[in-house]
């Protein structure tokens, strides 16, 4: 399919579809879907949002705080109460 039979299917000018081929982050999302149903992978949307476990528990194990962030929190607590008592945030 030609770059004008696909910017006329999306109701689009040309200059936004060559925004849209470069990533252009001020095309709208729904321009972005409208090209994806049009190409006929509107479907592997699904995909994209289907639970990943394994991102999941990588994204769990990133989010257990170190020892060494916990003892920087314990050690910066009295300052941070001195500084609540006299008012100061």
């Amino acid at each position: 399919m030609g770059e004008f039979q696909m910017a006329e299917r999306m109701a689009i000018s040309r200059d936004t579809l060559n925004r849209l081929e470069k990533g252009d982050p001020t095309v709208a999302l729904g321009t972005y879907l409208r090209a994806l149903r049009i190409l006929g992978l509107d479907r592997d949307l699904d995909l994209l949002a289907k639970d990943d476990e394994l991102g999941r528990k990588l994204q769990d194990l990133g989010l257990e705080p170190s020892a060494s962030g916990r003892a920087k929190r314990q050690a910066r607590k009295p300052r941070d109460e001195e500084s609540n008592r006299d008012g100061n945030p």
